[in-house]
């Protein structure tokens, strides 16, 4: 594939946002791909605060399934590009992976400076907000298939540290991606929907910057428009062309 690499320099700052689609290409199941169901289960069922009060259960083993199914896939080549762009931009830049997914892939191929602004599928807090355990997260990688753990703190129920529909990112972590956004001289948004707010939003804060915005996606997504520059096709074949170090 005859591609021209995106101009990047040792000391450049660059801000990388990734989304399911690089994580599909590992075969990371994504509701998006079937109208709203999520590995057959409807996404209020297993991915809305509603949700997980009705049936506490459900979404455990729901969750349980995701974590067993993240440990059999591996990072993919894009994953990797990512990591040897780190890597590249070790000494004189600045490098920030936000990313939307919770399954531990990035990490996997050795990216470190991460912004999970959706959550870790390998991290549990209590659900019970006036806990002290409720006010922060540990790591877990448990299958809890017989049904939903319980705070040893408080008694209440435990729940996957993830961000769910129809609540609020982390404002530490959002504003920590902000402020790279907002001082980055690339933009590259990775197989993304561009339509989860308010990280779809965040290719705005790059514009405002005057940074450039570059899209790899295997679709148009819903904010296109905002790209100087895009490329369609796997992230998994493109990246490893784009980006230096790889």
């Amino acid at each position: 594939m005859d591609l021209r690499p995106l101009d990047i320099r040792p000391d450049s700052s660059v801000v990388v946002l990734t989304g399911a689609g690089i994580s599909a290409e590992s075969g990371i199941a994504t509701f998006r791909d079937s109208g709203g169901l999520w590995e057959q289960h409807d996404v209020r069922q297993v991915a809305t605060p509603e949700g997980f009060a009705a049936n506490p259960d459900l979404v455990w083993r729901f969750y349980s399934e995701r974590r067993r199914q993240a440990r059999t896939v591996e990072p993919n080549a894009g994953h990797f590009a990512m990591a040897a762009l780190e890597r590249f931009l070790a000494a004189r830049g600045r490098f920030t992976l936000v990313t939307q997914n919770v399954d531990g892939l990035h990490q996997r191929a050795g990216s470190r400076r991460i912004l999970p602004v959706h959550g870790s599928l390998y991290r549990t807090r209590c659900a019970n907000v006036d806990c002290e355990n409720g006010s922060k997260s540990w790591d877990d990688e448990s299958l809890h298939l017989d049904g939903a753990p319980h705070c040893h703190k408080c008694g209440g129920l435990l729940r996957p540290d993830i961000v769910w529909f129809g609540e609020y990112l982390d404002p530490a972590i959002e504003s920590a991606a902000r402020e790279a956004i907002a001082d980055c001289d690339l933009f590259l948004a990775v197989g993304t929907s561009g339509a989860v707010w308010p990280v779809a939003g965040y290719v705005e804060i790059a514009l405002a910057r005057g940074a450039l915005t570059v899209l790899v996606n295997l679709e148009r997504p819903e904010n296109v428009s905002r790209f100087s520059e895009v490329h369609l096709g796997k992230a998994a074949e493109l990246l490893p062309l784009l980006l230096p170090g790889a």
